[in-house]
């Protein structure tokens, strides 16, 4: 899998053939403790380079959580440059999770750390957040393209304190929500067969019916597992977009850990349920 090829083709293909899930890499210290490791970048070395051993092979995407890894200064992002590098030559999508949004020079700034091909941090993708306004997301929407990349534009998250923003009503009545999912089918129209630019829509916030999900890119949706959403749960948040879902699951694998044979066996019963689901809907 090329960065060449634009990042909707490269997922749909990873969907398709491994099955959607998204596996979090969280090195948050109760979990570096439940792993027996220490809370120090030896620590976070040990946990990533098993989370990639044990899962980079088979799921579509995986996604490293930037801030266990900044909270260490340089030497934790030397490890995360590492986990990048070493999960995208083991054939999974990389997927950064940093929700970067600013304006201007800023914002092409974090673009280019981590959408620049030539970048140590280069990803198959990254979370960024609109809440600066759409339009300030523009140097990150055109490297995205440039490079094969792809974004996931926060638009309506599952954490209660984000409904003050997300739920507000504009003047021409749609929410704020419904506007950013409105922007991203605007930037996937004619892309075939899935546009590179998703939104993160949590998988806990039940029926969505009165949003339009359909905006021919991919849904990220967290929230499956130890958040309490189920597999089985998806095709009614999700209606007919949720053959574009992309379910993370982070702590719900994660746990199983530091057994590669558990944290493989996990996340292949978790690949199959959303399989199932989906093929069921």
């Amino acid at each position: 899998m090329t960065s060449c090829e634009p990042f909707g083709a490269r997922l749909r293909r990873a969907m398709d053939e491994r099955g959607p899930l998204c596996v979090g890499i969280d090195p948050h210290a109760s979990l570096l403790t439940e792993w027996g490791l220490n809370d120090d970048v030896a620590g976070l070395e040990r946990f990533s380079r098993t989370v990639v051993e044990a899962l980079a092979d088979r799921v579509a995407v995986v996604k490293p959580q930037s801030a266990f890894f900044e909270r260490f200064g340089s030497r934790g992002v030397a490890v995360l440059e590492r986990t990048v590098e070493e999960a995208r030559a083991a054939g999974t999508l990389v997927l950064m999770d940093a929700k970067r949004g600013d304006i201007g020079s800023t914002m092409a700034a974090y673009a280019e750390a981590f959408l620049r091909k030539d970048s140590p941090l280069f990803s198959d993708a990254l979370t960024v957040s609109p809440y600066l306004g759409y339009g300030s997301l523009s140097p990150a929407i055109a490297l995205a393209r440039e490079s094969g990349s792809g974004l996931f534009v926060l638009a309506l998250t599952s954490n209660p304190e984000g409904g003050e923003v997300q739920h507000a009503v504009r003047a021409d009545g749609r929410n704020v929500g419904a506007t950013m999912l409105g922007h991203l089918t605007a930037e996937n129209t004619g892309e075939e067969p899935l546009g590179s630019f998703g939104a993160v829509v949590g998988a806990t916030l039940g029926d969505l019916s009165s949003y339009d999900l359909a905006i021919n890119g991919p849904l990220l949706a967290p929230g499956v597992g130890a958040q309490g959403a189920t597999a089985a749960d998806l095709p009614g948040v999700f209606g007919a977009a949720v053959r574009n879902v992309v379910p993370n699951v982070s702590r719900g694998v994660l746990r199983h850990g530091p057994d590669v044979a558990a944290l493989r066996s996990v996340s292949d019963r978790f690949a199959d349920e959303i399989r199932a689901a989906v093929a069921a809907s």
